[in-house]
């Protein structure tokens, strides 16, 4: 794969660029965030370091092109409102999972199928990716409309797939094919 640490992306509110360490105190905040760390294999953040690894590894893995994370820049103000990435990258079969965060504030306005639109985008085109996954919990069901919207089709349910802090959830598959993407585009 390419290194991907020097893109950024355009779209009519949102600048989509790599994380840096200047980014720590938004990237705590999405993260230790109830609301959006519910359906996530992880935990809530508790500190400023684990924003900095997290920088930290992405610069390394995007300038490798080991994978791709964005910072969401708010074009009013310039604020970083969440990211997205494309990771779990295989080149052989040409896949990659999708995945996404926003801060809760930011709900309920198109920023975030702005902002995925715009990674397919790359992704297929730029990338040459050939299929796209997302892992979903099935009660989030704001993402999933997202995915369904963009055009991702459901294909299973892999039932107790993930256990985060005790508690044993499902997970819903959803995939877009490169040849479904152009499709939409055409159209």
């Amino acid at each position: 794969m390419s290194k991907f640490d020097h893109i950024t992306i355009n779209t009519p509110r949102l600048l989509l660029r790599p994380l840096t360490q200047a980014d720590q105190q938004a990237i705590l905040g999405l993260r230790s965030n109830p609301l959006v760390s519910r359906y996530t294999g992880y935990q809530n953040w508790t500190s400023l370091q684990q924003a900095a690894e997290l920088i930290d590894k992405d610069i390394a893995a995007m300038a490798a092109g080991d994978y791709v994370r964005f910072g969401l820049v708010h074009r009013d103000n310039e604020n970083l409102i969440g990211t997205c990435c494309l990771f779990h990258l295989d080149a052989q079969c040409r896949r990659a999972e999708i995945g996404y965060d926003l801060h809760p504030a930011m709900w309920g306005q198109g920023l975030m199928h702005e902002s995925l639109a715009a990674l397919l985008s790359l992704g297929y085109t730029d990338m040459g990716l050939n299929r796209i996954e997302a892992d979903v919990d099935p009660l989030n069901l704001s993402s999933i409309k997202v995915l369904r919207r963009l055009g991702f089709q459901q294909e299973g349910l892999l039932r107790e797939r993930w256990i985060v802090d005790g508690m044993k959830s499902d997970t819903v598959i959803l995939a877009m094919l490169h040849a479904e993407w152009l499709a939409q585009q055409c159209s």
